[in-house]
């Protein structure tokens, strides 16, 4: 395998494993040997399904705004903003107006997500 094969742009809308994952959310998936980063998608006012997984999950905003919902908690992100999950909580994310995009890192890689697909896998 080259290296080239190794590099990605986060802005390359058709790099990476597609997966719708609810109405109006999408990701574009890059797995490695012990982690596992999502590019994910949401449309305005688009929001995820309440879901939990016992890999460990960070997550950056990277453009938008959005309401973490994170435990039984509802926590406002910007920009910049970026937090971590332990594996088995519950979590999902809404979008604000303008919609937002999030990168994800888990550890280690999600099997689910190794594949195309829909859906976030466990619930």
């Amino acid at each position: 395998m080259s290296q080239k094969d190794e590099f990605h742009n986060v802005d390359d809308a058709s790099d990476g494993l597609f997966r719708e994952l609810a109405s109006g959310v999408t990701t574009r998936i890059f797995s490695g040997e012990q982690a596992m980063l999502s590019v994910v998608t949401l449309a305005p006012h688009a929001q995820g399904t309440l879901h939990h997984h016992p890999e460990e999950q960070w997550g950056v905003l990277l453009d938008g705004s959005a309401i973490r919902v994170q435990g039984d908690e509802e926590i406002p992100v910007k920009k910049g903003d970026f937090w971590r999950t332990p594996g088995n909580v519950p979590h999902t994310m809404r979008a604000g107006p303008d919609g937002a995009r999030v990168l994800d890192i888990f550890s280690p890689p999600r099997p689910e997500y190794r594949k195309a697909g829909s859906g976030f896998g466990t619930t």
